[in-house]
Order: structure tokens, then C-alpha cells, then sequence
């Protein structure tokens, strides 16, 4: 009989979800003709009286609201992989990363074995003023236990979170402890950081990784091109590898920097959505510094929007694997109950015309989802001639042949080396078996560790203390048991991942990348780029194709 009950919810959540895609529409009724908008009005009315009929006459009580908010995800997973609904209770979560602070105690955390582990402690903030360390374990928030299942990322983000100067008790067991030790940490505000590194490769080059496109982004780039302008970089790196995008106009004001005047960097254009042209405005103080910019395969939106704008205007080579292909905007709407959606409303186009949104079946988003590990499986990412062109060809500015739908090609290929990966490295890292090392020897070797406060001469300290086989010990103890051969086989691996991370508990994020950085072949592939003659990698061409004519209206300049 239950069974019954619940088959006859299918084809109600069906209805619902129809006729709330409907509602969706009233949303933009003033945009409509007026026979679209008698329709959206007709649908709206057929929503209500089936709610109310729902809710007083059908046989069981029924949450109605509940009922809207699991058919809204319904029905805009029938439009394209990108278009989502946010709850009101996940929404502060779903937009924090992109307004670049929120009040909160400043830690970094990750949940292993659940009980949630403080990877890092952001510097002057709230709970590095109170004297939590990172490492620590945190087992109770607010005066409530925080273990065992009900310690979730959310839960955490939830309990941690709160108004400006307000209090919150942390319970704290530490390394060497029995009982807990009890912070009080008064809630600040938190900068979220775009900018993860900025500093220099060499005497000349500069590098700046760059790990999302929020409200700051833009002032942190500033920052970071001027102090390393003081250090003597005369060339730039701009790393966009794993960066997952974010907001289109910071996007725009970190590739207004690098062009000249009344360069085309990006425009969009859909059904509803008249063509909107994003230029130069030629007050950029860095347009001529020689650069490189890194992308992969999961640089995504306004990452691919930076990397088109260099790659068609033909102001800096791309270097690395093939970019995500995400080509949609998204437009926020925010609802009475505080819930919203991101609605794609049009899609972006570089300046030679490509929309380079990878293919997609609305409503069937399992190809989607899988293209990465497709695209691993087919071999791109070892071999460029494995990328296949499903798009047309277009020309950038110097007439160089390029290709839109799938993402950005980078100019030069550089392949992934997995000749050293064994499944027993797989397994200590997605075991969480190397995490929890990683935090055991910063706390067992804090005092040592910390009279370090760069990190090449911590790195070398650790590289004379034979981690890998004490690191195999500790593993075999706790069930992953010894495979000599495959430990010899991934000795590098295993080493450089202990020494990272434990250089990031002590350190910061930027001393890990600075030393992941000494060995990565995508960076030393970057650095051979600026000893080629500039003249033939661009390859320009007597008769240039200008691919900046306007076609539609023209954004303001963002620039101050």
C-alpha cells in the first residue's frame, strides 16, 4: 500500500514540477509579449488550484512547501547541466567564495573519520588571535559535541559562521592531550582570498595562481602585479589551473589590465539577452609584460573567458591541457524566502566568435558529468592528437586557426606523467591515510618545524628525514599494508605530497605552491616559452584578422 502511495507522488511531482517552471516564467512576464503573457498567467492560476486542491483534498497531510522545493530542482535539470536551485539555507555557503569575506573564526578545515581537522589557520584572524593551531581537532562547537556523523561540512560551516563579534566556544583536543581545551573565539571578518600564490618563479618571472574570480579578485591581482613589479618581474606566469571560475566582470577587469585600447574580451548574446561587447579600455598598466597562462581541464568559465581573451587577442600563449568548456551565464534571482536560482540566460562568446560550451543533451546530464574521465580514458589527456575539434574553426586577431566547442586548446600541450602513480599512492591518498600523517608529524615536530618560516630551507630539512618509509610504516600499522616495489615506484609522488603538506600546516598555501612549483613540468614548459622568439609562436600575419568588430551594444569600461 505504501508502494502504491508513492507511485501516485510521481506523476503529482511531475505536475508540480511543470507548472513551476511555469511560476519560474512569471519571473520575466514584464519582458513578454502580451499573448506570453496571458499564457504564463493561465499556468500560474492552474498552479495555485492544483496546490490548493492538493492541500485540501488529498488523503494524507502534505508540506506543500516541501513539495515546491524538491520539484523546482526537477524541472531545471530538464534546461541544461548549469541552471540550479539554492535552498535559503544554502545560499550564505553558495555565495561566500564569490563576495570575498563573510564573519566566521577563519579556519581552514577538512572531516576525516568524522571528526573535523583544522588544516589552516588564517593569519591574524579570529581563531589565530584565540591560539588554535592547525592540526587541532575540534570536538565541540558552541558548547555541543561535534562528532561522529552528524560532523558534516555543513554542520561545521553552520555552527562556525555567525554575526560579527559574537562568541563561539571551540573545544580543541591537541596533539599530547587528554582532555580537551576550551577557545573562545570572537567571530571576525574573513577575506576569502583569490589569489592563492604571487610570487617569483626566478630573478625575471613572475607568477600569480589565481584559484577563483570573486569581488576582490581584482584588487588582489593589482596587488600582487605591483609587488612583484618591485621584485623585477619582467615577464608574468598566470596560473588558472583548477580554477572553477566565478564572476564574469572580475574576469573582465583582470584582462583589461594586460590589453590595449578598444580590444574585444568577451561578449554575450542569448534568446533574451540582446549581445553585450566587454572591452578594453586601453588604461591597463601591464599590455605589453611577455606572459603565459596555465589552464587545464578543470579551468572553468571565467577562467576560460581570461585565457580566451589572451589567446584571440594574441597577447599570451596558453599552456597546458584543455580547458572544462563551460560557455553559459547564469543570472542570480533571488526568492521572497530567500532561495534562488542560477539561471542560464546567455552564453559567452571570446572575441573570435567561439562559444566554447562543450555539447550537452538537456535533461541527460550523465555525459556531461563524465566528460573528464572520458576525455582521461581516450587518452587527451597524454597525447594532443587525442583532443578531437568538434567545433568550427576560428582566427584570433593575428589570424592563428583556433577551435570553439569544447573548451580552450592551449597553444602548447603539455601532458599529464601518471608513469609513477601505483595503486598503492591512490590508496594512501584517498584513504586519507597521508592526510592524517601529515598532521600526526606536524604535531608531534610542531616545535622543530615552526623555527622554519620559509619554505626552502623547511623543505630541505624534510627531505633529510626519510618520510616515505616512515609514512609506509605508519600506514602498514593502520591497514595498508607494504608493497615495496610499488613504494619505490612512487617514491617522488609519496615524497613531494608528505612534504607539501605538511610545509601547508606549517606554512601557507603559497609555500605549497611554491614548492610544488620547483618540479612541476607545466610551470618549466611556461618558463621555456619566454626563451622562444616571441614573433614566431604568435605567429602574426601580414594581413591580420581584427576579430573585435562590434555588433551589439557596448559594456562601459569597468575600469576605475
Amino acid at each position: 500500500m505504501n508502494k502504491d502511495k508513492n507511485n501516485r507522488f510521481v506523476p503529482l511531482l511531475m505536475a508540480v514540477s511543470v507548472v513551476i517552471g511555469v511560476l519560474i516564467g512569471t519571473f520575466y512576464a514584464n519582458h513578454f509579449s502580451g499573448n506570453r503573457l496571458n499564457i504564463i498567467n493561465s499556468g500560474s492560476n492552474r498552479l495555485n488550484n492544483l496546490l490548493h486542491i492538493i492541500d485540501d483534498q488529498y488523503v494524507d497531510s502534505v508540506n506543500i512547501d516541501e513539495l515546491v522545493e524538491k520539484a523546482i530542482p526537477e524541472i531545471l535539470s530538464e534546461l541544461d547541466p548549469h541552471s540550479v536551485y539554492i535552498s535559503a539555507k544554502d545560499v550564505q555557503a553558495a555565495t561566500d567564495d564569490l563576495k570575498g569575506s563573510f564573519s566566521g573564526v577563519g579556519i581552514e578545515f577538512i572531516i576525516r573519520n568524522d571528526t573535523l581537522r583544522v588544516q589552516n589557520v588564517i593569519k591574524d584572524g579570529p581563531a589565530d588571535k584565540a591560539g588554535i593551531l592547525a592540526g587541532d581537532k575540534v570536538v565541540s562547537i558552541g558548547g555541543k559535541p561535534f562528532v561522529g556523523k552528524s560532523a558534516t561540512n555543513e554542520e561545521a560551516m553552520r555552527r562556525l559562521k555567525g554575526p560579527k563579534d559574537s562568541k563561539v566556544k571551540i573545544g580543541i583536543l591537541r596533539y599530547g592531550d587528554r582532555q580537551p581545551r576550551i577557545f573562545t573565539v570572537t567571530r571576525g571578518d574573513i577575506s576569502v582570498k583569490s589569489i592563492s600564490a604571487a610570487y617569483m618563479l626566478n630573478d625575471s618571472t613572475g607568477y600569480i595562481r589565481v584559484k577563483n574570480f570573486g569581488e576582490r579578485t581584482y584588487a588582489e591581482m593589482l596587488a600582487a602585479l605591483q609587488s612583484l613589479n618591485i621584485q623585477g618581474a619582467r615577464q608574468l606566469v598566470i596560473d588558472l589551473r583548477d580554477n572553477g571560475g566565478g564572476i564574469l566582470d572580475a574576469a573582465v577587469q583582470m584582462a583589461n589590465e594586460f590589453l590595449p585600447k578598444n580590444r574585444l574580451i568577451v561578449y554575450t548574446q542569448g534568446r533574451k539577452s540582446p549581445r553585450v561587447d566587454y572591452r578594453s579600455d586601453g588604461r591597463g598598466s601591464y599590455q605589453h609584460i611577455p606572459m603565459v597562462v596555465l589552464i587545464n581541464e578543470n579551468s572553468a568559465s571565467a577562467a576560460e573567458i581570461f585565457a580566451g581573451a589572451m589567446q584571440d587577442n594574441d597577447r599570451a600563449l596558453i599552456v597546458g591541457r584543455r580547458s572544462f568548456g563551460k560557455g553559459l551565464v547564469q543570472q542570480q534571482i533571488q526568492f521572497p524566502d530567500g532561495s534562488m536560482i542560477r539561471l542560464t540566460v546567455a552564453r559567452y562568446y571570446t572575441p573570435s566568435g567561439r562559444c566554447i560550451q562543450k555539447p550537452f543533451k538537456p535533461g541527460d546530464n550523465i555525459d556531461y558529468e563524465n566528460d573528464i574521465l572520458t576525455r582521461y580514458k581516450n587518452g587527451e589527456f597524454f597525447s594532443q592528437d587525442s583532443i578531437k575539434h568538434k567545433g568550427p574553426a576560428y582566427h584570433t586577431h593575428n589570424g592563428r586557426i583556433v577551435y570553439g566547442g569544447g573548451g580552450i586548446t592551449p597553444d602548447i600541450f603539455v601532458p599529464e606523467d601518471t608513469s609513477k602513480v601505483t595503486s598503492y599512492f591512490k590508496e594512501a591518498v584517498l584513504s586519507g591515510l597521508m592526510m592524517q600523517y601529515c598532521f600526526n608529524y606536524t604535531d608531534k615536530y610542531r616545535k622543530k618545524l615552526s623555527t622554519y618560516t620559509e619554505m626552502r630551507p623547511l623543505a630541505a630539512y624534510l627531505s633529510k628525514q626519510n618520510l616515505v618509509s616512515d609514512f609506509a610504516n605508519y600506514a602498514d600499522r593502520n591497514g595498508l599494508h607494504r608493497r615495496n616495489l610499488m613504494i619505490m615506484r612512487s617514491h617522488t609522488l609519496l615524497e613531494d605530497y608528505l612534504n607539501s603538506r605538511i610545509i601547508y600546516n606549517i606554512l601557507d598555501e603559497q609555500a605549497l605552491y611554491e614548492y610544488a612549483n620547483l618540479t612541476d613540468e607545466t610551470i618549466k614548459r611556461a618558463l621555456s616559452v619566454f626563451k622562444m622568439p616571441r614573433s614566431l609562436l604568435l605567429k602574426p600575419q601580414n594581413h591580420a584578422r581584427d576579430t573585435s568588430v562590434s555588433h551589439g551594444r557596448t559594456r562601459p569600461n569597468l575600469r576605475r
